[in-house]
């Protein structure tokens, strides 16, 4: 079997991340979605486990796709998943850098390559941290992230 670990903070999913899934899934026979706590980045809009639901929730009808929470190295799922390739989405020339940094350590620690999913130009620009900013100022986000996610930010921040 060829499953795909598809590894990020999610904070929140969006449709970008909703795209690299979608395309994942074609190519592997299982991805694994595996969200995380991120301590290089500010304190979480969402729990994992909210995170988990939502995500859960935006795939559901994605019959190869699976939901983790990740707690460990990128590398350490992937091998106890028995994941053959670690999948990455990249929106512009910008986020190759750290990307290729990234796919460089883990092929070196664990031998398990990284495949790059260029995201469409529709998304090309979606964050999430953009995501939070918009939607914390009122700004319609529903274009940009799955309905269960725009319901969620909705009652989170309560600006609509």
């Amino acid at each position: 079997m060829r499953r795909a670990l598809f590894p990020g903070s999610f904070d929140p999913f969006h449709n970008g991340h909703r795209e690299v899934v979608e395309r994942a899934s074609a190519l592997f026979d299982e991805v694994v979605v595996a969200a995380m706590r991120n301590p290089q980045k500010a304190a979480p809009l969402f729990s994992l486990p909210e995170r988990l639901n939502l995500i859960l929730a935006a795939v559901s009808d994605l019959s190869n796709v699976r939901v983790v929470a990740l707690s460990s190295l990128v590398v350490d799922l992937a091998r106890e998943i028995g994941a053959t390739v670690i999948v990455r989405g990249l929106r512009a020339v910008s986020d190759f850098e750290i990307e290729l940094q990234m796919a460089q350590m883990n092929r070196t620690l664990s031998g398990v390559d990284t495949l790059f999913v260029p995201t469409s130009s529709e998304h090309s620009f979606l964050s999430s941290k953009l995501i939070r900013e918009v939607a914390a100022y009122g700004g319609d986000v529903s274009p940009f992230v799955p309905a269960v996610v725009a319901t969620a930010l909705d009652g989170r921040l309560g600006v609509r």
